[in-house]
């Protein structure tokens, strides 16, 4: 009986162990931005970001194309692509970091989890040292991360026109809002 004892606590630490060297994606992120400046409110979404998230390490990668932000007026996203952004030129945006508290979360329990995430953003061909907070949020199994930062627009480069200035706020709000699935070896 008391090997059997044994035997199932090594078996449950090994299976938590298994759950937290795992690798998760998604290929459906969600990041979107948006500008509030005194004469108009700017706001697009990417419903098609990538990203790829180490449980045993805590890296975290994310990478989204330009031309997939979505605005509601088809003037804006030309210009935003055309003008701004020279989304032929820089055709993506990425992250490369990692979540610095990663042991604090257990992705085999359900909660929600507060993090750190810090690492470097590429912007129009900028790359930047971020540092932000998010959230794991584990709910019957599903994994969820998310968070909310701002952009200074000038430290990435992009240019704005002194005609439109007052039309787009200096800094931008971004939220990342990312649904992982369990990465399977050979996928």
């Amino acid at each position: 009986m008391f090997k059997k004892c044994i035997l199932f606590a090594l078996f449950g630490l090994f299976a938590v162990s298994a759950a937290h060297a795992q690798k998760y994606f998604t290929r459906e992120g969600k990041v979107s931005f948006s500008s509030d400046a005194k004469v108009e409110k700017i706001e697009a979404v990417n419903k098609t970001a990538t990203s790829v998230y180490d449980a045993a390490t805590g890296k975290m990668e994310f990478a989204v194309l330009i031309k997939a932000f979505q605005f509601e007026k088809a003037l804006m996203q030309e210009h935003f692509n055309e003008n701004y952004m020279e989304s032929d030129k820089f055709p993506k945006a990425s992250f490369k970091g990692s979540v610095t508290d990663f042991k604090a979360v257990n992705l085999a329990k359900d909660g929600v989890y507060p993090v750190k995430v810090k690492g470097q953003l590429s912007i129009h061909g900028v790359t930047k040292d971020v540092e932000a907070d998010g959230k794991f949020t584990v709910k019957g199994g599903v994994i969820a991360a998310a968070s909310t930062f701002e952009v200074a627009v000038a430290d990435y480069g992009i240019v704005i026109p002194a005609v439109v200035r007052d039309n787009i706020a200096k800094t931008v709000k971004i939220d990342v809002a990312l649904t992982y699935q369990e990465l399977k070896k050979g996928s």
